[in-house]
């Protein structure tokens, strides 16, 4: 009999582990793997904890790792059942994290169990990267134990993130890449003078216009083969000005650009420094990068994911690469890594929820996919 992850999932739930709080939820996943053979280290990392948990088979086997995160988002107002009570109603479970992502969590412990039971971990090598600090800032969570991994030569062969990835049906979609996340900042001086008198000024709102206009005037690019063209988007325009005949000292403006692999944070930032140089020289900037764009190639891991999903579900598993970013960011340095997971129309919402027969399928779909890559 295929174990159930539906009172794993519960008891995650019952956490309430509002990022980066853990509030026993590492606990949960020590007490259900620790039976199964799992060693399991946990690694605090500021205010976060963090888990890393390995079986190794007595073989060279390859070494799948599933990746997660056991943090949520705060549960928000106006819940028809209480968010961490983790209650079942009409067959279907609610609860913060049910899908986003303790119900992805849970059915791969239970997949990892039944494997165990039946024989196949002792083809390769298991292990869980499950970190607090997903929902948050990431910068305690999962670069951090990818270090320390790296460091104790616990690289896996590839790697499976359990994001709720699925569209309309479990297993339509299974994310091979991400865009990057590229975010600036600028200020620019001017001076300040009298409306009816410009030559005496030097109006930086002018100056701000120009430079937004031939950072938005063309695309960034076509888009490739996995991805869609590359975006960028004004988020705020700030001049803090309160009358009316008074041209400004300073004008303030931030963006964000998703961008594809045709482009890195480097190329980007020194984009924007060179219009900035040429149309506004006296300026204060600053840049982010929460993440490069990165793309797994069709391969061998790609293709036990495919064929795991069309033996569980029936579904073709459309390759897909849109979407905001996830840990697979960060895991992408070290090996393959592609997500799978649950149907995520409720994540983040009121009444976040999924059905229980779907958790269990998803849990039976992460069988296959350990029995793919396991060989």
């Amino acid at each position: 009999m295929a174990t159930d992850p539906l009172p794993i999932a519960q008891d995650l739930i019952r956490c309430a582990s509002v990022t980066p709080a853990d509030e026993g939820a590492i606990a949960v996943l020590e007490r259900a793997l620790e039976p199964l053979g799992f060693q399991c280290t946990r690694l605090r990392f500021g205010e976060v904890e963090n888990l890393f948990a390995i079986r190794r088979s007595g073989g060279n086997g390859p070494h799948l790792c599933f990746a997660g995160h056991t943090d949520v988002v705060p549960p928000g107002e106006g819940w028809t059942h209480p968010p961490f009570a983790a209650e079942v109603e009409d067959g279907t479970l609610y609860g913060r994290g049910a899908v986003d992502m303790k119900g992805g969590v849970a059915a791969f412990v239970a997949a990892a169990a039944d494997v165990v039971a039946d024989g196949t971990a002792e083809k390769g090598t298991l292990s869980f990267l499950i970190t607090g600090d997903e929902e948050g800032v990431a910068v305690d969570g999962t670069t951090r134990v990818l270090d320390w991994m790296a460091e104790n030569h616990l690289v896996p062969d590839m790697c499976l993130v359990g994001e709720p990835t699925s569209k309309e049906r479990l297993g339509d979609t299974i994310k091979i890449g991400r865009r990057g996340s590229f975010s600036a900042e600028f200020t620019i001086h001017g001076i300040q003078g009298h409306v009816a008198y410009p030559e005496r000024a030097d109006n930086p709102v002018h100056r701000l216009a120009r430079v937004l206009y031939r950072l938005t005037e063309k695309p960034l690019d076509s888009g490739t083969e996995w991805f869609q063209a590359s975006t960028l988007q004004v988020t705020t325009v700030d001049v803090g000005n309160p009358t009316n005949n008074i041209v400004p000292a300073k004008a303030f403006a931030r963006l964000n650009i998703r961008f594809n692999p045709t482009h890195t944070a480097v190329s980007l930032e020194a984009w924007i420094r060179g219009i900035l140089a040429e149309e506004a020289p006296r300026h204060d900037a600053s840049f982010s990068c929460s993440g490069e764009a990165f793309l797994t190639e069709p391969g061998p891991f790609v293709d036990a994911l495919r064929r795991a999903v069309q033996a569980s579900t029936g579904e073709e598993g459309k390759l897909d690469t849109g979407g905001g970013t996830s840990d697979a960011r960060f895991i992408t340095r070290l090996c393959p890594v592609a997500e799978l997971g649950a149907v995520g129309t409720t994540m983040h919402k009121v009444d976040e929820r999924t059905p229980v027969e779907e958790l269990r399928r998803l849990s039976s779909l992460y069988g296959a996919v350990i029995r793919e890559c396991l060989g």
